[in-house]
């Protein structure tokens, strides 16, 4: 009779497991309720049940994230007090293995000029580099200022003259075309080598339904009559934003921990993007040649002819020299490069120890009175404004939209300040705590640039090191490289 029970018990929960899993026998149905995922005659709710993991975009290498030590590595030369170590923990993302080239961003100002060229010149005025940092009032860098940029023997040199702003623009603008370049190879779209102005391919307008393109087969659609839809974020087919790095990202990839731990330990506090604490190579077929593009002293750009040490006066070609332990070039010398954050120079004492940043301006998308997304802009993109503070009334975590100067320039802050001759309602107290143009240089469009330079002594090849320069400001010394959020596992193919 037991027995008889047990089976029949045994009987009923296949046949219930059967009724759920219905016509999948993976397992494609909901755990909660039971009802089938991508299945029409359930309702059509679709569900990517295919996808393993991210895949790492055009140039991009994986960084492993986990935990380190940030912050200075060797006494700090000028006797500054803005960066002492503090351990954090950066999440995995992908990062550029080389900086950004001259090609690379010529491509980019060849799109601008073919869709906005016409009738939106000033937008491809506002992209151009500024070739003139080469000149110097007793230096004769006249030949640079006209080669480096476009001559085709600098095409794979680092791009420079480029400011935070423009840096930033073109991380957009790559974005979009990878993301359209994944659709075309998915065979969802077609080519459109006519796009102009507002009707070209932007990944946030094609994913709010404002732009179409030349349509070569949509996906399936199991939820309506049309049979047919483009493709939405679920789907796992378009990559995250390319953007710059965080301070502390490009810090702890320029680092390169990975070949430096045993068991769960940093067996060395590295000062270079490698080990030891000279800027030679110990591989044995190379041994002792310079490891990276630096000034070795007062006048030596390259060394003596016959014998040269690093073999480049001024930059030299993105994927020169030994890449560091994640693959990555260049990161001690070459150029320096723009990273994400705002400088303020206690930033060590306020940031989060999980993905530390400053220069959080918090928006949301432009939507009209009925709740529906205004029209894109004349860029083809779409619009975002600030957060408001009515907004933000109920929230713990933030309660405004920018938080570049919170505990660092705010009224919390401004110690030994009149505050009744300050503005009350937040604006411009960074102004009146470290009075830019008068006693600093800081403001709240101040970007920090990491690593050396082949204009820089070693000191500067540490990736600890901090400097800054205003957003809108380029030089002939820094450059940029482009980074990826990572989402899912943290473990590449896990």
């Amino acid at each position: 009779m037991i027995v008889r029970k047990n089976l029949l018990a045994l009987t009923l929960l296949l046949g219930i497991g059967l009724m759920f899993t219905g016509c999948n026998s993976k397992g494609n149905y909901s755990k909660t309720t039971g009802w089938a995922y991508n299945d029409p005659k359930m309702g059509g709710f679709e569900v990517q049940t295919d996808f393993r993991e991210q895949v790492a975009g055009p140039g991009l290498v994986f960084i492993e994230g986990g935990t380190f030590v940030m912050g200075n590595t060797q006494e700090n030369v000028l006797g500054e007090y803005d960066n002492a170590p503090r351990r954090v923990t950066i999440s995995s993302f992908y990062m550029d293995e080389t900086e950004v080239s001259n090609v690379d961003y010529l491509e980019y100002l060849h799109w601008l000029s073919r869709v906005f060229g016409q009738d939106y010149p000033q937008i491809v005025k506002n992209a151009l580099i500024d070739t003139l940092v080469w000149r110097e009032k007793l230096g004769y860098n006249e030949p640079l200022v006209e080669n480096y940029f476009r001559h085709p023997a600098y095409r794979s040199y680092p791009v420079v003259g480029v400011n935070w702003v423009q840096a930033m623009d073109y991380c957009t603008w790559r974005t979009d075309r990878v993301n359209e370049m994944i659709l075309i190879k998915e065979g969802i779209l077609d080519p459109d080598p006519d796009q102009m102005n507002e009707n070209n391919f932007n990944t946030e307008a094609y994913l709010a339904g404002q732009y179409q393109g030349l349509v070569n087969k949509n996906l399936p659609d199991l939820s309506s009559e049309s049979g047919e839809r483009p493709v939405r974020w679920e789907d796992g087919i378009l990559l995250p934003k390319y953007r710059l790095p965080t301070e502390a990202e490009w810090e702890y990839a320029a680092l390169g921990l990975i070949g430096n731990t045993l068991f769960n330990r940093v067996v060395e506090r590295r000062i270079y993007p490698w080990n030891g604490n000279i800027v030679r190579t110990d591989d044995k077929k190379y041994y002792g040649s310079i490891i990276a593009n630096f000034k070795r002293g007062r006048g030596d750009y390259m060394g003596v002819a016959g014998n040269l040490n690093d073999g480049a006066m001024i930059p030299a070609q993105v994927g020169s020299y030994w890449p560091n332990d994640y693959g990555l070039y260049n990161m001690g010398g070459n150029v320096s490069e723009w990273v994400l954050d705002v400088y303020r120079p206690a930033s060590f004492e306020d940031i989060e120890d999980i993905n530390p940043f400053r220069g959080n301006v918090f928006q949301t998308k432009e939507k009209d009175e009925e709740g529906f997304l205004v029209e894109k802009d004349s860029m083809g993109r779409i619009k975002y404004r600030d957060v408001t503070v009515e907004e933000s009334l109920t929230r713990r975590n933030y309660r405004k939209a920018d938080n570049i100067n919170y505990l660092d320039g705010d009224h919390q802050s401004l110690a030994g300040v009149d505050w009744a001759s300050q503005p009350q309602d937040g604006s411009n107290t960074t102004q009146a705590m470290y009075a830019y143009g008068d006693r600093s240089l800081i403001s709240d469009h101040t970007r920090v640039f990491k690593g050396g330079s082949w204009k820089d002594p070693a000191y500067y090849l540490s990736p600890s090191v901090r400097r800054y320069l205003d957003e809108k400001e380029a030089t002939n010394f820094i450059g940029f490289r482009c980074a990826m959020d990572r989402v899912g596992s943290q473990v590449k193919g896990n």
